[in-house]
């Protein structure tokens, strides 16, 4: 079980490229362009019913089960992390049930809700579990999957920064695939560190 987390991350990672090669086209740097930039769009245009260019989005179903997997490895990635924390129970609860119910929101984001406050509230939701989970990777002595983490928080900030300024905000497709890519990393380290001390 502890492994699922790394095999849900190539996957995602997997189906996340197989959608960018059906995406029709069109990004915020141009509307009109073809397929999927990976300078200029953002892992949401793939959800959307319709391309930025305006033809149906095909990406959308490979993206749609992409995201799934992502979410479902993430709900077993906090379950596993929450487990190894003997020390506090209200940190314990916090990890579980702040990171699970990150994912469930997120998943939501293939619907027409505001898309702004799902990112919102799963990110909220996502850091308070992150937060522990560093917390407990400190005092299970997993300095390196702590130090990783921290840098995983950084991305999260430079996202909310670049996303939040106009002038920025063209170099925040990029920002986000690396921190995604970084992210996907941790968690499939701190797995593999949990496989191996149990």
């Amino acid at each position: 079980m502890q492994l699922i987390p790394v095999f849900g991350a190539a996957l995602f990672a997997l189906l996340y490229f197989i959608a960018t090669l059906y995406y029709p086209g069109g990004s915020q740097a141009n509307q009109f362009s073809i397929g999927f930039s990976w300078m200029n769009n953002y892992w949401c245009n793939l959800l959307n019913y319709v391309a930025i260019n305006g033809k149906p989005n095909t990406a959308k179903p490979i993206a749609m089960v992409a995201l799934f997997v992502l979410c479902v490895s993430l709900m077993f990635f906090w379950l596993n992390i929450s487990r190894e924390i003997y020390f506090s129970k209200t940190l314990k609860l916090l990890v579980k049930y702040c990171g699970i119910t990150s994912m469930i929101i997120a998943f939501l984001l293939f619907t027409n809700i505001n898309h702004d406050l799902l990112i919102n509230g799963s990110s909220a939701l996502g850091c308070i579990a992150l937060i522990g989970s560093f917390i407990a990777l400190y005092k299970l002595k997993f300095i390196a999957a702590f130090r990783l983490g921290l840098l995983n928080m950084i991305c999260i900030v430079a996202n909310n920064i670049l996303y939040y300024n106009e002038s920025l905000i063209i170099y925040l497709p990029l920002v986000q695939k690396i921190s995604f890519l970084l992210f996907l990393l941790w968690i499939s380290f701190v797995s593999i560190q949990l496989y191996k001390k149990k």
